[in-house]
């Protein structure tokens, strides 16, 4: 068994998302921008002079008056309430419509529709239940007015936010977990030099204040993580509930332009049943791994690289979370600056570098 010659942790971040320090700093999602290149522009306003108007799928307003005959498939099939996946992956029918008729639900306060307390505001929703308040998505706000001598109609919604045509993924698509935050609370991984310069990468692990330290005994080549312990803890807030895979794979490349060519330093993943949209849960902990790929765990060292978040599952309305193609969403990757810049923060490259930080997605 060769005995390690040096140990140190890779401290230095990009400053664009937040970085991890061995005094256990926590790292959220929270303000970052997602540099997968789905990065959208913010939503149309209904009050904008190019007002979205949203495809047959999300139906726009009919105007419909208390005059109107009764017409059950024109809104209520293409806007149903979402069916219900639960824990055990099964699945019911869509509940019955939430007050109302069929093309006057009580919950959308459609314009035309008849309405009793003349003056009352109410928020309104024009577009797919599914989408409703996720991402950029926003309720308008609709009023009572007067109709004719025996009551009065909603008037238009106005001041909606639609998603924005096209997009599946993130905040402007309203999907379920376009977004929120994952923080994992220590992200640092431990770079071990064993004798030819030999590099390997294992886990950090976090002690009771939080301080990560690369295992006391660590062995190899390669390294084993410290006995007993995890890499980090971590805690999801998203948009949505459902059953989620959670990954965190540290990859040697360019975050802002990675690569088939870039190579996986480690993945450490969790998963587990999110209960309640909006909430902070904390998630089963990211289990300690160890890289067996010397070259990779070098180059890293040498030029940084990035951490990439993903996601897979299935909501409570039994979207598929995913890529679209049944892969995992890359929703965020956090920067690593280069080793050098821990021990010399005044190099040219590191610049960009600091330690703290947060970001969203």
């Amino acid at each position: 068994m060769s005995r390690p010659s040096n140990v140190w942790f890779v401290l230095a971040l990009a400053a664009l998302v937040g970085c991890s320090t061995p005094s256990g700093d926590v790292v959220s999602v929270e303000d970052a921008p997602v540099v997968d290149d789905r990065t959208a522009p913010p939503g149309m306003d209904a009050s904008a002079p190019e007002v979205f108007i949203p495809p047959s799928a999300d139906v726009a307003p009919l105007d419909v008056r208390r005059d109107a005959g009764p017409n059950a498939d024109a809104f209520w099939a293409d806007n149903p309430p979402p069916r219900f996946c639960g824990p055990d992956g099964g699945m019911s029918a869509p509940p019955m419509p939430p007050g109302g008729t069929a093309e006057c639900p009580d919950d959308l306060l459609r314009e035309g529709c008849p309405c009793t307390t003349i003056g009352q505001e109410r928020p309104c929703w024009p577009g797919l239940r599914v989408n409703r308040n996720r991402g950029i998505c926003r309720d308008g706000m609709t009023r009572c007015v007067m109709d004719n001598e025996l009551g009065g109609r909603w008037s238009a919604c106005e001041g909606y936010v639609l998603p924005l045509a096209g997009q599946r993924l993130g905040p402007s698509s309203c999907q379920c977990f376009s977004q929120g935050q994952w923080e994992i609370t220590n992200l640092s991984p431990c770079f071990i030099t064993y004798p030819g310069n030999q590099v390997y990468a294992v886990s950090t692990y976090l002690d009771a204040m939080n301080q990560a330290h690369c295992p006391t005994s660590p062995g190899g080549p390669p390294p084993m993580p410290q006995p007993g312990t995890n890499f980090s803890t971590n805690f999801l807030t998203i948009d949505c509930s459902g059953r989620f895979r959670l990954c965190f794979t540290i990859k040697a490349g360019n975050p802002m332009s990675p690569g088939a060519g870039d190579c996986t330093l480690s993945q450490t993943c969790t998963e587990g049943w999110y209960e309640r949209a909006g909430v902070r849960q904390a998630m089963p902990p990211l289990p300690s791994w160890v890289s067996t790929d010397p070259t990779c765990a070098a180059r890293f060292v040498a030029t940084g690289g990035y951490g990439e978040m993903t996601v897979q599952g299935l909501s409570t309305e039994c979207q598929a979370i995913d890529n679209g193609s049944g892969m995992p969403n890359v929703f965020l990757r956090v920067p690593y600056c280069p080793a050098r810049c821990s021990m010399n923060p005044m190099l040219p490259e590191c610049a960009m570098c600091r330690n703290g930080g947060s970001g969203r997605f």
